[in-house]
């Protein structure tokens, strides 16, 4: 462990009983929060998110995520990509230049979110492929991680990654909603799976419950997001197991039962998300939490 390394853990440690989190992925520039973005963030920090970072999903939006950051020094940071659904809009080289200096900024802790989606028809698959292509070539020059949306295309987007060999930086697959043999491929390929309020949505005997429940998703290699307004964690699931629900501190259900419902999901649930994955994978909140901060400052940089 390196001298920085140790500095993160140690301060962590002096937060442990706090559940101290870190959000990958919240789109705050969502509409949903153009009223009451300073409650929204005030509410996070209140349940113990100590960073967020906003997801850029276009030029445009990247954009706004860069700004957010700027509003919220320390506290927001941003990604900068196009989501494989605007993938046919970046028709000008004059938006790749501004993608590549929303991406180089300081604040700007990732490419992405970028990758493939073959369930829906918004752009075309080889449209998808050639600007996902340019967003990887990106990260390698910038060495900046990537923020990796896919459904239904693993397989291509493998692929693709493989192409750019050990010129590849470190990979999260964002908002993982796969199988168990999915999550085992990234997980073999060195990725970070983030993983969401879709815990309790899943009810399947081979996807994210099981990566969990059996221990196949180790800790150094996960991530925790509220994917905001999106995944709502509704903790009144039928099939929720019981030791999981015994999981769940009144602190965050609170959070997540004033603040939170399917159609404006925040940052505060974060916590909730932590004891969900914890209660899964019989460990305490605090171990799950440490990790995954630890996790996010190492590779995002974000303790600067």
């Amino acid at each position: 462990m390196t001298s920085e390394e140790t500095q993160i853990s140690e301060e962590l440690k002096n937060c442990y009983e706090n559940l101290i989190v870190i959000d990958i992925g919240a789109n705050l520039t969502n509409k949903k929060y153009g009223r009451d973005l300073d409650s929204v963030v005030q509410r996070a920090k209140d349940a113990g998110v100590q960073k967020i970072m906003v997801t850029g999903t276009s030029v445009r939006n990247s954009k706004e995520a860069l700004r957010l950051t700027r509003l919220y020094p320390g506290t927001i940071y941003s990604t900068a990509g196009v989501h494989p659904h605007d993938a046919k809009s970046m028709v000008e080289e004059e938006m790749w230049s501004e993608l590549r200096q929303l991406a180089g900024a300081p604040e700007c802790v990732a490419l992405g979110e970028c990758g493939l989606n073959y369930t829906k028809d918004f752009s075309e698959p080889p449209v998808q492929r050639d600007v996902f292509k340019r967003q990887v070539e990106m990260a390698c020059e910038l060495q900046k991680p990537l923020f990796i949306h896919e459904k239904e295309a693993q397989d291509d987007l493998i692929k693709i990654l493989e192409e750019f060999g050990t010129r590849l930086p470190p990979v999260v697959v964002h908002s993982f909603t796969g199988s168990v043999e999915q999550g085992l491929r990234y997980i073999e390929k060195g990725f970070y799976l983030g993983i969401t309020g879709y815990i309790c949505k899943d009810k399947s005997d081979g996807g994210i419950r099981r990566l969990l429940s059996e221990r196949l998703l180790p800790l150094d290699k996960l991530l925790v997001e509220t994917d905001s307004p999106f995944m709502y964690p509704n903790m009144r699931a039928s099939k929720l197991p019981l030791h999981v629900k015994d999981s769940l501190t009144e602190r965050s259900m609170n959070f997540v039962n004033r603040y939170c419902t399917f159609q404006r999901n925040e940052p505060c649930a974060l916590p909730a998300v932590v004891e969900l994955a914890a209660g899964f994978m019989g460990r305490s909140p605090q171990d799950v939490a440490l990790a995954t901060a630890f996790n996010a400052l190492k590779l995002f940089g974000l303790s600067h």
